[in-house]
């Protein structure tokens, strides 16, 4: 396997940053509202799925803000 280009690092990080967030968040709001049961373990994949659709698109339009918004409030070295 090749390394991307370095352009492509922001969009490979919000990928798996949304990928492993929305996994975890919404495993426990399932977990949370269903316990542990057959019914989560079959619901959650599509929770996840829905949660990461959403999310991945959301951090590549709000990432530009995030960064802007750190680089005011964190002292440059």
């Amino acid at each position: 396997m090749f390394p991307l280009p370095a352009r492509f690092a922001p969009l490979v990080q919000g990928f798996f940053l949304t990928l492993f967030m929305t996994c975890i968040v919404s495993g426990i709001s399932t977990l949370w509202a269903l316990g542990p049961s057959a019914e989560f373990l079959a619901r959650w994949p599509a929770a996840w799925m829905m949660s990461w659709a959403i999310a991945f698109p959301a951090v590549l339009v709000v990432m530009p803000l995030v960064r802007r918004i750190t680089q005011r409030l964190v002292a440059r070295s």
